[in-house]
C-alpha cells in the first residue's frame, strides 16, 4: 500500500488510447505511485469512454480528456498500430493531446512516440521508440532525428522511451531527476527493479543474417562466414570472388550495403554475442573465437555496438544456472573495465 498523494502532488495523466497495451500503461502509476506521494497518477481516454486494449479486455480510466490541461506531465503508453493509424493517428487522440496546457512535460512510451511525432512536437528532435518500428518511424517522420540505441531520451519537455520494459526506465528517471537517486532508488527496490541499466536498447536488437544467395559476392560471404576465426584481408575476400580488390569492394556494398570490413565486423559481433548468451567461454577466448585479435577489440566493438560490456551482456542474456554450452568450461571475466585504445584488432578487409 502506498499513501496518497501529497498536498501540491506533481499531477501525471495517462493518456489511454484505443489498443493500449495493458502492461505499459500500469507502469507510471507502479513506478511513479511508489515515490511516497510525491505524484498524483490520474488515467484519461481521448473520449472519455472505456478504452480496449490490444489483449482480451478493457479498461475504464477515471477521466476524460478535460483533465489533461491540470497535467504537469502526460504520459503516452503504446498502443497497436497499423501503417495507416501510424502515419494519421486518431483525430480524438490529437485533440486530447491539444489540451496539454504550455509547459507540461510530455513522456511517451513505445509506440507512444508515433503520436507525438505525428502532432509535430518531436520536429527537430534526438527521440527513440522500438526498435523493430524504427524504419517505418523514420519513413513517416523524416524531421525526427531517431536513435534506435538508447532506452530514452530526455529533451526536457520531452522524453521519449524505447519498448516495454524502457518505461520503467525512464520513469524512474523521471523521479532520479525531479527528487535525486536516493529517492529513484527507493522506488527501484520497492518495485523490485535495477534503478538503472547498462547500455541501452542495441544490445536487444536482432540482427537477423540477411541470405547470401549463390551469385554475386553471395558464396564469398558464405565462405568468410565459416572462417571468422581468421584475419580475412580484402586481397583474400576478392580473391575468391575471382575479382579484383575495386570490383569486389563495389559489387559487395551494392548487395549488402556496407564495405567488406565493417561487414565481418558486425557477423563477428554477432557470433560474439551468441558465444556470450550461449557458453562460459572466457572473454578472450570468445574474441578468438569469431576472429578479433585480443579481448580488448572485442570489447571495444560491443560497447561500440550494443553500449556494453561482454560481461554485462552476458550477465542480461545468460541466467546464472544456466548450463554451460559446448564451447568451454566455465571461466570468469573480471576484465570488463574500460578499455584502452584498442590497436590490436585482426586485420580485415576494408
Amino acid at each position: 500500500m502506498h499513501p496518497g498523494p501529497r498536498p501540491g502532488a506533481h499531477k501525471v495523466v495517462v493518456l489511454a488510447l484505443d489498443g493500449v497495451y495493458p502492461f505499459e500503461l500500469g507502469i507510471p502509476h507502479r513506478v511513479l505511485g511508489s515515490a511516497d506521494g510525491r505524484y498524483e497518477v490520474l488515467s484519461a481516454s481521448a473520449d472519455g469512454r472505456p478504452v480496449r486494449t490490444d489483449s482480451d479486455l478493457t479498461v475504464t480510466p477515471g477521466h476524460g480528456p478535460e483533465v489533461l490541461a491540470e497535467a504537469d506531465t502526460v504520459v503516452i503508453p503504446p498502443y497497436a498500430i497499423s501503417r495507416a493509424s501510424a502515419a494519421t493517428p486518431d483525430p480524438q487522440a490529437l485533440a486530447a493531446l491539444a489540451r496539454v496546457r504550455p509547459g507540461a512535460r510530455l513522456v511517451s512510451i513505445c509506440t507512444g512516440a508515433f503520436l507525438l511525432a505525428a502532432a509535430g512536437l518531436l520536429d527537430g528532435r534526438r527521440a527513440t521508440t522500438h526498435w523493430a518500428l524504427t524504419d517505418h518511424f523514420r519513413e513517416l517522420f523524416p524531421r525526427v532525428e531517431l536513435d534506435a540505441g538508447v532506452l530514452f531520451v530526455d529533451h526536457g519537455d520531452v522524453l521519449t522511451s524505447a519498448g516495454a520494459a524502457s518505461g520503467i526506465d525512464v520513469c524512474l528517471h523521471l523521479v532520479r531527476r525531479d527528487h535525486g537517486s536516493e529517492v529513484a532508488n527507493q522506488v527501484a527496490r520497492c518495485c523490485v527493479v535495477p534503478p538503472y541499466r547498462d547500455g541501452g536498447q542495441a544490445q536487444y536488437i536482432e540482427r537477423p543474417l540477411p541470405p547470401t544467395g549463390d551469385t554475386g559476392t553471395g558464396p564469398t560471404r558464405d565462405w568468410a562466414l565459416r572462417r571468422l576465426e581468421l584475419p580475412l584481408s580484402l586481397d583474400e575476400l576478392a580473391a575468391h570472388a575471382a575479382m579484383s580488390t575495386r570490383t569486389f569492394a563495389r559489387r559487395f556494398r551494392e548487395e549488402t550495403g556496407l564495405s567488406p570490413g565493417r561487414w565481418l565486423t558486425q557477423q563477428r559481433l554477432r557470433r560474439a554475442r551468441h558465444l556470450l548468451e550461449s557458453s562460459d567461454l572466457p572473454v578472450e577466448r570468445v574474441a578468438h573465437e569469431v576472429g578479433f585479435a585480443t579481448a580488448t577489440s572485442l570489447r571495444r566493438h560491443l560497447a561500440a555496438e550494443a553500449g556494453v560490456a561482454p560481461s554485462a551482456y552476458r550477465r542480461t542474456f545468460r541466467a546464472p544456472d544456466a548450463p554451460a554450452g559446448p564451447a568451454g568450461p566455465a571461466a570468469s571475466d573480471t576484465s570488463d573495465g574500460p578499455a584502452a585504445p584498442d590497436t590490436s584488432a585482426a586485420p580485415a578487409a576494408s
